[in-house]
């Protein structure tokens, strides 16, 4: 029988293509998940499963689709990459930290986007990378 997790309102999630143990930490230093070779000062997370979609289904790299339940384990502010102009009063509950991530738990069962909105955010994200802005500064 599997065992049913219900998130509470307050639940944080991160959408990746890392293969990850509940108990593992993510942190800074690493390859960005997304089209940019430079090692990130941040860790990314959301208070939806809405922007942690998004965030596993752009995620770079072959292996599937992943979410996971995270706690923050130190000072985090709003993601200003989506919060600033783009979206006022952070309607995604995007955030970032410098500090370490831990997972607590895996989502599993969720669906994505259909191929079309995934497409078309794909190139829409590829015209900006065209143009020298990249998905995350």
């Amino acid at each position: 029988m599997d065992e049913k997790i219900v998130f509470s309102q307050g639940s944080f999630f991160h959408g990746t293509k890392a293969d990850l143990k509940i108990g593992d930490f993510i942190i800074t230093g690493i390859k960005k998940n997304y089209n940019d070779d430079r090692n990130s000062q941040y860790v990314y997370f959301a208070g939806t499963l809405e922007a942690a979609i998004w965030g596993a289904e752009l995620a770079e790299g072959n292996g599937p689709e992943r979410i996971y339940v995270v706690e923050p384990t130190g000072d985090y502010e709003d993601d200003p990459n989506l919060t600033d102009k783009k979206f006022p009063g952070n309607p995604t509950k995007s955030y970032r930290s410098k500090q370490p991530l831990k997972i607590v738990a895996e989502v599993v069962g969720w669906a994505g986007h259909s191929p079309e909105i995934l497409n078309n955010m794909t190139e829409n994200l590829k015209k900006l990378s065209a143009q020298g802005i990249k998905a995350i500064d």
